[in-house]
């Protein structure tokens, strides 16, 4: 290449990143079309007398990404980047049982492109190497609040984020999370009735195979569910113990709600989760019911690695397009949060 060459191409770079500059400076956020990078950092979190919370921010920037492994996946994202932007709108993400803050990585590039930071922690005792407080259920609510407080007080890049605009996007115990964080209160002691009726159900059966027998011997604390006043809207798929929220259970929350189905989800069979909190909202939800999706398809596709490891999370029988379909959930999921968020 000529040096006048060279020359020419370091202008016409220059020129991209001021325009770029310009339009998330001055629009305050940044869209997909705007083709920002995304940034990404792990950090750990403040988590009372426990050891601290590992979690993981993604946000816009103009470094150049790379290829960086992620647990099992890999992602293109600038580690360490410079944030860009101000005043941008906050997403945080609550993963399902067994899982971590790497869960929905894909969700949280998409959101970083349109301008968002995303923020997802991993639920201490309720993940892939650790379940031991799987059903202390409150646990996982009150992390969601200290994640968030983090990122707003004490997160290196907190004067770029606009405490007024909180989303929380949650799948499975995620989305239990979520509604319990924009207000919801769960009965926990509708879960023995209910295994006693549907012993067979997925719920029912790993609990018996976890040699519990009654959930109401669970020491559960005086206020157990934290409210997050600061959250503005929910994305919820999937939801767990949807039953639980069933006697008015979710009359305060009054945020704007996105909900997702998998029509084929055999996890949490219909009418008992998802439509059971849909009926217990106060106010009708955004609804998406996903056709032939299966309970774990709102997962990203999975690596190589984990497919082998993880057959019953990865595997498709029905021949469902999972990589099509996060395309378009993640796309819905961007404009909800653009709308609810304003």
């Amino acid at each position: 290449m000529s040096g006048k060459t060279h020359s020419i191409l370091s202008i016409f770079r220059l020129l991209w990143q001021a325009a770029a500059v310009f339009v998330m400076v001055f629009s305050g956020t940044a869209h997909s079309e705007d083709h920002a990078f995304v940034g990404f950092q792990e950090i750990a979190l403040p988590n009372g007398s426990e050891p601290p919370l590992h979690a993981g921010i993604w946000y816009p920037t103009l470094a150049r990404p790379q290829e960086t492994r992620l647990e099992t996946f890999s992602q293109l994202v600038a580690t360490d980047g410079a944030i860009a932007g101000r005043e941008l709108p906050l997403v945080v993400i609550s993963h399902g049982g067994a899982g971590s803050f790497a869960s929905h990585y894909d969700t949280a590039l998409a959101l970083a492109h349109a301008g968002f930071i995303v923020a997802a922690v991993d639920h201490a005792g309720d993940t892939f190497d650790d379940q031991r407080q799987v059903l202390k259920l409150w646990r996982r609510p009150m992390q969601l609040n200290r994640l968030i407080t983090f990122v707003l007080d004490d997160w290196r890049d907190h004067a770029h984020v606009d405490s007024r605009r909180i989303g929380a996007f949650g799948f499975s115990n995620g989305g239990f999370t979520v509604l319990v964080a924009a207000g919801g209160k769960p009965d926990l002691n509708l879960i023995d009735p209910y295994c006693r009726d549907h012993p067979t159900h997925d719920l029912c059966s790993t609990l018996m195979k976890a040699g519990v027998s009654s959930v109401a011997a669970l020491p559960v604390p005086p206020d157990p569910w934290v409210r997050d006043q600061r959250i503005k809207a929910i994305a919820v798929a999937a939801p767990a113990f949807g039953f639980t929220f069933s006697t008015g259970g979710l009359n305060d929350v009054t945020v704007p709600v996105q909900l997702w189905r998998a029509a084929d989800d055999h996890r949490q069979p219909n009418p008992w989760y998802d439509e059971a909190v849909r009926i217990a909202l106060p106010h009708p939800p955004e609804m998406h019911i996903v056709a032939d999706a299966g309970h774990y398809d709102f997962l990203p596709p999975c690596s190589a690695v984990l497919a082998k490891h993880a057959p019953d999370i990865c595997a498709d029988p029905n021949g469902f397009d999972r990589a099509a379909f996060h395309h378009r959930m993640n796309a819905q999921l961007v404009n909800f949060f653009r709308a609810k968020l304003q």
